[in-house]
């Protein structure tokens, strides 16, 4: 990027005043504001904004900007996060053996859809070694079962600190990740299709063309402890006939994953999402 930006994404007990607090301490250190958006979650009593603005001509080196915007976040009890958009993020993906959203995330990379390094997929199958292969990234075979998953989550997780990886994206990779990888590394991203809780486990499509369903969707969220119940980033549907087969349901439901997947990750890479308890607002 040639002329980077500061991205600060805080939330805070609402109170009067906030907006100019925060602007106030942009302009008086000399930045310049490009983008401002700002919501208040009147029941849960916050006030929750994304302020974005460019950094050259801003009076405080980088490594100072936090440390002074905290003075000004701590007696508002706030919580933030600051971005600088030229850090560019690293991706690994984990994968089982679909690869719609595994080539989906790599194309998009490669046409600069989003800004991102992706230099690892992860498996518990070895059948899609050939893409990483073909786009020249690491692959890492790491097939888990009830017996040596602690083993095994312990190897992704010294995979993640030798890549430097920024953020797990979760392209359909059928495991149930820990609560305790979660805890020690929270940035996953998930995608699934949106019958649940009504068709969970294997073949979900076929049990809800059976229930002749009228629409089918996909979710993008936050790994969490609970399963499929982190909170939601992106989410999509698209309606169904009597006249769709089970394969016209699955290619509509990978189309949707796709593209659901790819907007939840475009986000997050954007700094345009803070998350707040169970949910979260995606500043556009």
């Amino acid at each position: 990027m040639i002329n980077p930006t500061v991205t600060l994404l805080i939330s805070c007990p609402d109170q009067r005043g906030l907006v100019a607090k925060f602007a106030n301490f942009i302009y008086s250190n000399g930045g310049n504001i490009i983008h401002a958006d700002q919501h208040t979650d009147f029941a849960a009593g916050l006030f929750l904004t994304r302020i974005e603005w460019q950094l050259e001509g801003f009076n405080l080196p980088r490594e100072f900007i936090a440390p002074a915007f905290n003075a000004i976040a701590q007696p508002l009890d706030a919580k933030w996060e600051i971005r600088f958009s030229d850090t560019v993020p690293r991706i690994a993906i984990w994968v089982s053996r679909q690869d719609h959203c595994l080539f989906d995330l790599i194309w998009r990379q490669r046409a600069k859809e989003f800004i991102a390094e992706i230099p690892l997929i992860i498996s518990n199958h070895s059948n899609l070694k050939v893409v990483a292969e073909q786009f020249n990234i690491d692959f890492q075979h790491i097939p888990i079962n009830k017996d040596n998953k602690s083993e095994q989550e312990a190897q992704q997780l010294e995979l993640l600190r030798q890549y430097k990886i920024d953020l797990v994206v979760l392209a359909k990779y059928m495991q149930i990740v820990s609560a305790d990888f979660i805890n020690q590394f929270p940035q996953i991203i998930n995608i699934h299709h949106s019958f649940l809780p009504a068709f969970i486990g294997a073949n979900p499509y076929h049990r809800a063309f059976e229930r002749g369903v009228k629409i089918i969707g996909a979710t993008a969220h936050y790994a969490t402890a609970d399963l499929d119940a982190g909170p939601i980033i992106e989410q999509d549907v698209v309606r169904v006939t009597h006249r769709d087969e089970v394969d016209d349901l699955v290619r509509k439901g990978k189309d949707l994953e796709r593209v659901v997947l790819a907007r939840a990750v475009r986000s997050h890479l954007q700094n345009r999402v803070l998350v707040y308890g169970n949910r979260t607002v995606v500043f556009e």
